[in-house]
């Protein structure tokens, strides 16, 4: 299984699109066994969740992202968690120990990315 968590370095960004890199962490049942960071290719509308799922991603993890980009993740199959805030791999730990459930937090605004709410 890959988790992507889309973040500032290492801390989980509050909007997906206009994140710095996805932490990619590969993982064999509740356990992390690679990482990686690779840098946002840009925030062009629906290219990301396609880029993803090129990538072999199932999971993303975010603060925040708009709607277009969960339904083509849903379209994908890759699943969406939002709401997710603090470190990275804490984060798809989390994940991984089905501790972390999205709050549905979708950004209906794209020139607000810092106002996404629930």
């Amino acid at each position: 299984m890959k988790i992507a968590v889309a973040s500032e370095g290492k801390t989980v960004t509050e909007h997906f699109g206009h994140c710095q890199n996805f932490n990619i962490f590969e993982a064999k049942g509740n356990k992390i066994i690679k990482s990686d960071s690779i840098p946002n290719p840009g925030h062009r509308p629906g290219f990301l969740p396609v880029f993803l799922h090129e990538q072999g991603v199932n999971v993303i993890i975010s603060g925040g992202m708009g709607g277009g980009a969960v339904s083509i993740f849903n379209e994908k199959g890759i699943e969406v968690v939002v709401g997710a805030c603090g470190g990275a791999l804490d984060a798809a730990e989390r994940y991984l120990k089905g501790e972390l459930v999205s709050t549905g937090s979708i950004c209906h605004d794209h020139s607000h990315a810092d106002e996404c709410g629930e």
